[in-house]
């Protein structure tokens, strides 16, 4: 299948019996506490706007209450909203009739939930290919794709186990083999990882980039956690009060943050796994030992390349191995502790 992008224009969510009411009074500039002090409404989203690009992970990161559960179950029309556009390829799910909106759901997405959603009197198997009995498909074909992806998420030889029997890891890969099996182009993801141990998550994110490689879906992903939004992103958007904060890629909001709300944010980052090398790269000058290094290689692995070599500097290349600039360890070492701001000033003199 291939997959198209999602775009999410204007819109809003006003959660109470007459929300349509008070979208003017919302695009006029009245907050949230006064709609509920007012009027007794809760503002959920307000004029979001965000493209998501096919075949690549879109985060949408941001605290409890913030609005970013809510958004993504505007995607497949859980929620409705009170006003705006969601489109993918050339539709809007929004105003989908039932039927057209039921072929969506079974086809087109799929969710990874928080808290597994497995069927507990279903074995591994019979979960994983659940999707594709509702679409009608023949067992033997939904067994034999359930059980490919079953084996692509690492749990082969517990096709017959019942969640009961597996741990939270376990049965959170059963959650994605099942959304993989039914080979729908959007994968939905709410905070899919949040409720496992950390090395367990850590391990989950792998897995999910690794498949992502291959698969090239076009991944909505929930999270609290700005370190898994950094990992998994290829673009993040930031939420705040039913509010977009922020958006760009996780360099962009690490090395320029909106204000302050975001500054916060990212002030404990681990920035040499977020710059990229040719963020701080110099002119090539001369003769430059060391290895050749991709540049858009992170800071972290440029310097364990370098150093692997026995080297303080390299060549960065571009995707056809065309030397474009060169870097060095100190420049590395002062862009993971300087300022944002300092970073920023030397990339524009580079």
């Amino acid at each position: 299948m291939a997959s198209h992008a999602i775009e999410i224009k204007n819109l809003y969510k006003i959660f109470g019996r007459r929300s349509s009411e008070f979208v003017d009074l919302v695009k006029q500039g009245m907050t949230k506490t006064e709609l509920n002090l007012k009027h007794g409404h809760v503002l959920g989203l307000r004029d979001i706007n965000i493209n998501m690009p096919a075949g690549a992970i879109t985060v949408v990161m941001g605290l409890s209450g913030s609005g970013k559960s809510t958004l993504i179950r505007h995607i497949n029309r859980l929620i409705d909203p009170t006003a705006g556009e969601v489109i993918y390829d050339g539709a809007d799910v929004c105003r989908m009739s039932e039927g057209n909106l039921r072929e969506f759901r079974r086809h087109k997405t799929a969710m990874v939930f928080q808290k597994f959603a497995l069927l507990p009197h279903r074995t591994v198997i019979e979960n994983t290919i659940y999707g594709l009995e509702i679409q009608g498909v023949a067992r033997a074909e939904s067994e034999k794709k359930g059980r490919y992806w079953i084996d692509r998420v690492g749990l082969s030889g517990f096709e017959n186990h019942y969640p009961n029997q597996l741990s939270g890891g376990m049965q959170q890969r059963v959650g994605l083999a099942r959304a993989l099996t039914n080979d729908a182009d959007i994968l939905l993801m709410d905070e899919a990882f949040s409720a496992l141990d950390p090395l367990i998550r850590v391990d989950m994110q792998s897995v999910l980039l690794d498949l992502q490689k291959e698969l090239k879906k076009t991944v909505v992903f929930i999270t609290h956690d700005l370190d898994e939004a950094l990992r998994l992103g290829d673009k993040i958007a930031i939420l705040r009060d039913g509010n977009i904060v922020q958006q760009g890629s996780g360099q962009d909001i690490v090395l320029k943050p909106a204000d302050e709300y975001i500054t916060a944010f990212v002030k404990e980052v681990n920035r040499g796994r977020v710059i990229e090398a040719q963020t701080i790269m110099k002119p090539v000058s001369g003769e430059v030992s060391g290895p050749r290094i991709a540049a858009d290689t992170v800071l972290e692995i440029a310097a364990k390349q370098m150093t692997e070599a026995g080297q303080h500097s390299a060549v960065l290349v571009d995707a056809a191995g065309k030397p474009i600039g060169m870097i060095d360890l100190q420049g590395i070492i002062t862009a993971m502790v300087t300022p944002t701001t300092h970073v920023t000033a030397e990339m524009a003199a580079a």
